[in-house]
């Protein structure tokens, strides 16, 4: 299968640790400098209208997605295929199949499974915010009880919680929006618990629907991917 010049051959080790059943990860690094509009063309990725007048930068985070979301669901079910841009701006993956995408500092990824194994998945990578920046999102990503957590912590360092926070809370939106089908806000949930092997515990503080309710705790995986933090939360199908 063609693959973009402006990214580096697929990786599709798992690095979280505790594997997920038949779900498939796979990753690339992107040079937005090396992209060229005919790589679109190369890879047989269409490029999106919405995209028509975007800068490079967002046209190669974008095709970069999409090419390891093909992958990862050719490796999921045998088939190929490219996950389009639903109205609501979130991917819509073939019938039958479940999966999430993310993009950033030069790395993509994207994350695929049947549906019959999986009800969502949220997969989210992070730049570690420096401790100064941090400061100023505090207010915004943390809830009152994760401040006090923070400053019970002298240990912790606000730029290393702050992006481990944010991209936890990114991977559980982007896990239980397709389920949900509403919104909701870095407010609306919180992270319980974390340990330096890579698991966590978050919790919702707000009603998404009877059956995801204020309170309902959601296991969570996280590791560091240079100065990255890469994270996963998979909601298993109902028994």
């Amino acid at each position: 299968m063609d693959h973009p010049r402006c990214c580096t051959p697929f990786q599709t080790d798992w690095p979280w640790p505790e594997p997920l059943a038949n779900a498939f990860l796979v990753t690339t690094g992107f040079d937005t400098q090396a992209f060229q509009e005919d790589d679109f063309t190369t890879s047989k990725v269409a490029c999106p209208e919405a995209l028509g007048a975007a800068a490079g930068k967002r046209k190669t985070e974008y095709l970069a997605g999409r090419v390891c979301a093909r992958e990862a669901l050719r490796l999921a079910t045998g088939q190929s295929g490219v996950p389009r841009i639903g109205d609501d701006r979130a991917p819509v993956w073939p019938a039958g199949t479940v999966g999430s995408i993310t993009h950033g500092a030069g790395w993509a990824g994207a994350l695929a499974a049947p549906r019959q194994y999986y009800q969502g998945l949220g997969l989210d990578i992070e730049q570690r915010l420096s401790d100064k920046r941090a400061e100023r999102l505090v207010d915004q990503i943390l809830t009152a009880a994760e401040k006090c957590r923070h400053a019970a912590d002298p240990e912790t360092r606000t730029g290393n919680l702050l992006t481990l926070t944010f991209s936890m809370k990114e991977s559980l939106f982007k896990a239980l929006y397709p389920i949900v089908k509403r919104r909701f806000y870095f407010q609306d949930a919180e992270l319980v618990s974390w340990a330096e092997h890579g698991q966590a515990t978050l919790r919702l503080l707000t009603d998404l629907s009877p059956q995801w309710h204020r309170g309902r705790t959601v296991r969570a995986q996280f590791c560091h991917v240079d100065q990255r933090i890469l994270s996963l939360v998979a909601i298993p199908a109902p028994e």
